[in-house]
C-alpha cells in the first residue's frame, strides 16, 4: 500500500479555506499507469487484447468467477453489447428505473426497445423491486437494475420474476465494483452485467468498461459482437482458418494502453477500496446528527455493502439543496446534485406511459453528493463535514 492510502487521524491543525475549490472528484494514480502504459508502447501491441487486457481478464474472471469478463471502452458498450446479446426486436420492453444515467437506457433505445420504467425505492436511489411485477407484460424481455452508488439492489426478488417470466437480468453494474449483495459480488448475478472505469468511479482508467458475462450461453456470440462482428477471436485461438464476418456487431475493445491504466488501477484495487470506504464511514459518523433533523443519510440494506464509491445526502427540499450547494461553493467545496429522471426528459418523456414516479424525482430534487476520492485528506474532510453541520445549525 502506498502511503499516501493510509488513514492517518484528523489533524487538530484547522484547515484553512482552500485557494481553489475542493472538488467533487479527483482521479486517483497508483504510480504505475505510465509505466505500464510506456510498456505496452515498447511491445508494439497497442490495438485491444494484448497482455494487459488478458490480465484485467483474467483478475474479473478469478476474483469475480464469471465465465467470461471482455473489456470494452465504456460501461455504456457493455450495455450496448448486452443489448445485442438480448437481440431485442422494436417493441420489446425492458424494465428498468428512472433515476439512472442516460446510457442505462439508450443502449437498449438504440435496439428499439420500449423502456419502462419504475420508481426508486423509498429507502435509496435503487429502483423499487417490489414495483417490477406490476410492469411486466407479454413484451417484457429483460430487468435492468443499477446499484445505486455500488450499494445492491434487492436482487432476490427480481431474479425470481427473470425466471418465472424467462426475463434476462442485466445488472448495470457501473458503479458497483467490489460491491457485494448477500456474500456476492454484484455483476455475477444476472445474466450479463455492465461495469465502468470512468475517472469518476472507485478503479478507472479515464474511460473503459467491462461486459461480464455469467451465462455462458453468450459467450462466444459476446466474442463475435465485440470484433465487429466477426470470428476474429476463435481465429487468433486457432479454431477457424480464417476470420470472417458472421453476425452483427461493432468496435468495442479499448486500446492496449486503456488496459495497461487499468491494470495499474487493479493491483492496486485493495488500498483504493479501504482508502474510500473509511472516508464513507467518517462522513457516515460526523453527518449523523443530520438524521435527527429528517435529512436522509445513505441507507444501506442488510443484504448489502458499501464500496466507497459515493456519499450523498437527502435535502429536506429542493429549495434546501440548492441554498447548500450554495453554500458549500462559497467555502471553496464543489458538492453536486445527481441523475435527472429518465421518465420526464425531453427525449423520453412523450414515449413515458404517465405514471408518476414521486420517488425517482424525489431523489432528483434533493439528493446532493459531496467529495470524495482517495486523496481526499482527513482535514478537508473535516472542513467539509463542518460546513454540513454549520448549514443545519
Amino acid at each position: 500500500m502506498r502511503a499516501g492510502l493510509r488513514l492517518h487521524g484528523v489533524s487538530s491543525q484547522r484547515y484553512c479555506a482552500p485557494a481553489a475549490l475542493i472538488p467533487y472528484n479527483k482521479p486517483y494514480l497508483s504510480g504505475s499507469e505510465t509505466a505500464y502504459i510506456e510498456q505496452a508502447v515498447r511491445a508494439g501491441h497497442l490495438s485491444g487484447d494484448g497482455e494487459f487486457s488478458r490480465r484485467c481478464h483474467r483478475y474479473f474472471e478469478q476474483h469475480y468467477g464469471l465465465h467470461r469478463a471482455l473489456l470494452t471502452h465504456s460501461g455504456t458498450a457493455a450495455l450496448e453489447m448486452a443489448a445485442l446479446l438480448l437481440e431485442l426486436q422494436p417493441g420489446d420492453e425492458v424494465i428498468m428505473p428512472s433515476f439512472t444515467f442516460v446510457t442505462t437506457a439508450t443502449a437498449f433505445v438504440l435496439r428499439g426497445a420500449r423502456v419502462v420504467f419504475v420508481d426508486s425505492s423509498p429507502l435509496n436511489p435503487n429502483l423499487d423491486a417490489a414495483a417490477v411485477e406490476g410492469l411486466i407484460t407479454p413484451r417484457t424481455r429483460a430487468i435492468v437494475p443499477i446499484h445505486y452508488g455500488g450499494v445492491a439492489c434487492d436482487m432476490d426478488p427480481l431474479l425470481a420474476l427473470a425466471r418465472q417470466h424467462q426475463l434476462a437480468v442485466v445488472e448495470d453494474a457501473a458503479p458497483a465494483f467490489d460491491g457485494y449483495y448477500r456474500g456476492r459480488r454484484l455483476g455475477t448475478l444476472g445474466a450479463l452485467a455492465a461495469f465502468s472505469f470512468h475517472e469518476t468511479k472507485n478503479i478507472q482508467a479515464g474511460e473503459g468498461g467491462l461486459l461480464a458475462i455469467n451465462d455462458p450461453g453468450y459467450v462466444r456470440r459476446a466474442e463475435i459482437i465485440r470484433e465487429k462482428g466477426t470470428d476474429r477471436s476463435a481465429f487468433f485461438r486457432g479454431e477457424v482458418a480464417r476470420y470472417q464476418w458472421v453476425d452483427v456487431g461493432s468496435s468495442y475493445l479499448p486500446s492496449e494502453l486503456t488496459a495497461a491504466f487499468l491494470w495499474a488501477q487493479l493491483e492496486n484495487a485493495e488500498a483504493i477500496q479501504a482508502r474510500r470506504c473509511a472516508l464513507w464511514r467518517r462522513y457516515t459518523e460526523a453527518l449523523q446528527p443530520l438524521a435527527a433533523l429528517g435529512v436522509g443519510l445513505p441507507f444501506i440494506p442488510d443484504y448489502a455493502t458499501v464500496n466507497g464509491h459515493l456519499f450523498y445526502l437527502v435535502c429536506r427540499s429542493a429549495q434546501e439543496r440548492t441554498a447548500l450547494l450554495a453554500r458549500l461553493r462559497e467555502r471553496g467545496i464543489l458538492a453536486v446534485f445527481h441523475y435527472q429522471p429518465l421518465h420526464s426528459s425531453p427525449f423520453y418523456a412523450p414515449h413515458h406511459d404517465g405514471r408518476a414516479l414521486p420517488w425517482a424525482a424525489h431523489y432528483a430534487d434533493c439528493l446532493l453528493r459531496l467529495p470524495l476520492f482517495v486523496e481526499l485528506s482527513e482535514e478537508q474532510q473535516q472542513y467539509i463535514i463542518d460546513a454540513v453541520l454549520a448549514f443545519y445549525r
